[in-house]
């Protein structure tokens, strides 16, 4: 107890302080993963980059091909680098901001070496394959269990800490950190409803249009609850710290809050405009997502706002120049995303090079320049010491700010170029481009996209040297004293007090209304879909999977053909010209998951099935560029060699029962006979093209799926004509 004495804000009496130390140890933790996983995220992104205008980088094995480093990449540089930073900067700020050490030290050890076990088990699964097809969401059964008890150990020390903090209001960071907290555990525990075949194999519990619709309520708001709301949490703590000004406004700072969560909860079903997800779900997704631009730029000109009469600093201090760019990144994103929602917008660019551009300008600018503000503003602040050398963190911000440009503006034109070649016509009213031509037109732009991806990740190898020399020079404060008062069983309120303050003063109740906030969105969205059947009308001639395209199903989900293809043909001239006709709700009640995809490096697949022998996708896969010349797309001659495992067959067969689909009872203990069956008609095919494929090959499982897909909705256009 110390001498020191502060007044009441019961009775103006002085009361002792209490001495404290907040724990730096786990933020300089945190610090260290946030920098080592961001240089193996970047690396990992670099890498696939690379292969998309050169082919031989995919090495021809399993575990470097683009559709297994793509989600490595994409985890790594969300949950490994993003992650570990938002716990870097609220572990710092939070036991700053209560006046109080972490709650426990222990709990902090946990989730620390929980979340790297969980990035590590990430890593090498998705790299042997283990994936559940679901982007941003690809980590199998166990791993999300081990997620679900790590987040809420983090949880259970947030709240420890602010139920025994020493300040009575919860500052606007605060806020966003229990939002953040309430809506990912959602999220998560939503969209990971699976069923487990085996320990690393499952799938999900919903099915075409009801999958997507979840997967994507679940990846739009992962953007928007773990890349931003905790990251507006820290801006607002390490920005007018680090310009050492008061928040620009604190009515701001509410409506940006509960509008931000409320809203963007909704805006989901705008990733599936013109699919065929029912038009009501789309039309909500529009008008919410346009609604965002409001609550999203109150926080931006908040942020910025906060510097007005500080310009001079900004200038000279680099720290504050990567937070204005990050800001204005935040700014620029969240008005181009509104703006793709537009279904005349979104008819040009999804699906295209312009939606990576797009959501790099939030990942490199928004997430990666806070970053490295918050950690240049930690480091010599724990370690007490000033920073090595400001002149290289401002040779690492312009290196850094070309870098971003050189990478997203390419990729601009590259998607505008793609649109335009997708959908032109000749006079006569043929296609003028095939597909092939699309892709290799922008080689020049994916190279230089590689271009600023490098100077951005040189930037990150100077900042690692400029913490490395200050950390050298300093000395770790792994307890740093503080002292304040204890914080009164009884607050009263001097005069009249802003109705916000109660909340703030209530983080139990700050917990309850954010979680109804964030789910009314999700209930009123998602459940209609499952209740009212005529959101996804059956068609009569659509028929479960044979085993053997079941298992070839599977294998297309672990190899990542996802990443690069869709299975969804939007209802424009063109996509019907170049595709086939379009996309049904019907054709997918029994894709657990669905395959609609995000981006076309690729041709749509939903109507492969029929168009080509099957030698023709032997020699595809084995060589693309044998079929397809110039085509950047990965071999895979590994599947030639692997046997497939048809002693998982019953237990999968017996896991689609479960979740609805109409195998015959007892189904399971036959499967396999009809598997063999239909492997050796595509053997004997094969052999007819001097093509010697053994029938347990698990190309041959693929070759059966790819020609299924699309079949069921030409039989029912075949089964109408026939009737007419």
């Amino acid at each position: 107890m110390s001498a020191y004495f502060t007044p009441s804000a019961l009775n103006d009496q002085p009361v002792a302080t209490e001495r404290f130390y907040y724990d730096n140890k786990i933020v300089k933790m945190f610090v260290y993963a946030t920098l080592f996983w961001g240089v193996v995220g970047m690396l990992a992104g670099l890498f696939a980059s690379i292969q998309l205008f050169f082919p031989a980088a995919n090495l021809d094995t399993a575990a470097t091909s683009f559709g297994r480093v793509r989600p490595v990449h994409t985890n790594a540089v969300i949950f490994a680098f993003v992650g570990n930073g938002i716990f870097m900067g609220v572990y710092y700020s939070l036991q700053r901001l209560c006046k109080a050490r972490m709650f426990s030290d222990k709990l902090s050890k946990i989730h620390f070496w929980g979340w790297q076990l969980i990035i590590v088990s990430a890593a090498i699964t998705l790299l042997m394959g283990y994936t559940t097809g679901k982007e941003y969401a690809e980590l199998e059964w166990p791993i999300d269990i081990a997620i679900t008890i790590v987040w809420v150990v983090f949880g259970v020390n947030m709240f420890g800490t602010i139920l025994k903090r020493r300040e009575s209001h919860l500052y606007v960071a605060i806020w966003f950190y229990i939002a953040t907290w309430v809506t990912v555990a959602m999220l998560h525990i939503v969209n990971s409803f699976e069923l487990p075949v085996s320990f690393f194999k499952s799938y999900s519990w919903y099915a075409g249009v009801q999958d997507a619709l979840v997967q994507w309520w679940y990846g739009h708001n992962a953007v928007a609850f773990f890349l931003t709301t905790p990251y507006l949490g820290l801006m607002y703590y390490f920005l007018p710290k680090a310009a050492n000004r008061p928040v620009y406004s604190y009515r701001l700072s509410i409506v940006h809050f509960w509008a931000l969560i409320f809203i963007y909860i909704w805006a989901g079903p705008h990733h599936l405009l013109y699919t065929a997800l029912p038009d009501w779900a789309q039309s909500l997704g529009v008008v919410f997502s346009v609604m965002l631009i409001a609550p999203s730029w109150g926080g931006m000109l908040n942020g910025l706002f906060t510097l007005r009469g500080a310009w001079d600093k900004v200038r000279e201090d680099p720290i504050l120049k990567f937070m204005v760019v990050a800001v204005t990144c935040y700014g620029m994103a969240t008005f181009e995303g509104p703006m793709l929602s537009l279904k005349n917008v979104n008819a040009i660019a999804h699906f295209t090079d312009w939606i990576i551009a797009h959501v790099h300008v939030g990942a490199l600018g928004w997430n990666g320049f806070l970053t490295f503000g918050v950690i240049y503003w930690i480091i010599p602040k724990i370690f007490k010491t000033p920073l090595y050398s400001k002149k290289l963190a401002n040779t690492h911000f312009w290196i850094g700010t070309i870098g971003i440009v050189l990478y997203v503006v390419p990729l601009y034109w590259a998607g505008f170029t793609q649109s335009m070649m997708w959908k032109t016509f000749t006079e006569e009213g043929q296609l003028k481009f095939q597909f092939l031509e699309t892709v290799t037109n922008i080689l020049p732009e994916y190279m230089a996209r590689s271009t600023g991806g490098t100077l951005y990740l040189i930037g990150v190898f100077i900042m690692i040297y400029n913490v490395y020399k200050t950390i050298k020079a300093g000395s770790l404060v792994a307890d740093e004293a503080a002292e304040a008062a204890p914080l009164p069983k009884v607050i009263k309120a001097h005069g009249k007090e802003h109705w916000h303050r109660w909340i703030e003063r209530k983080p139990v109740q700050m917990l309850v209304f954010s979680l109804i906030a964030v789910a009314i969105g999700g209930i009123l969205e998602i459940v209609p879909t499952f209740l009212i059947k005529s959101n996804v009308p059956t068609i009569a001639s659509v028929k479960p999977y044979t085993p053997l395209e079941l298992q070839g199903r599977d294998i297309y989900v672990r190899e990542g053909c996802y990443t690069c293809h869709s299975q969804m043909i939007r209802p424009f001239r063109d996509e019907v010209a170049r595709y086939g006709e379009y996309s049904k709700a019907g054709e997918f009640i029994y894709d657990h998951p669905f395959q609609w995809g995000s981006k076309r490096t690729g041709p749509d697949l939903a109507r492969i099935g029929g168009k080509y022998p099957d030698s023709w996708h032997y020699n595809h896969m084995f060589d693309p560029r044998s079929m397809s010349p110039g085509s950047i797309m990965p071999s895979y001659p590994w599947l030639m060699d692997n046997k497939l495992d048809t002693g998982s067959t019953p237990a999968k067969i017996r896991a689609m029962q479960t979740l609805g689909v109409p195998y015959a009872p007892g189904y399971d203990l036959q499967a396999n006979t009809d598997l063999i069956a239909q492997a050796n008609k595509i053997k004997a095919d094969l052999k007819k093209d001097k093509l010697n494929a053994p029938a347990n090959s698990e190309i041959i499982a693929l070759i059966a799926y790819l020609q299924r897909v699309g079949t069921d909705i030409k039989a029912e256009s075949k089964q109408v004509a026939e009737n007419k």
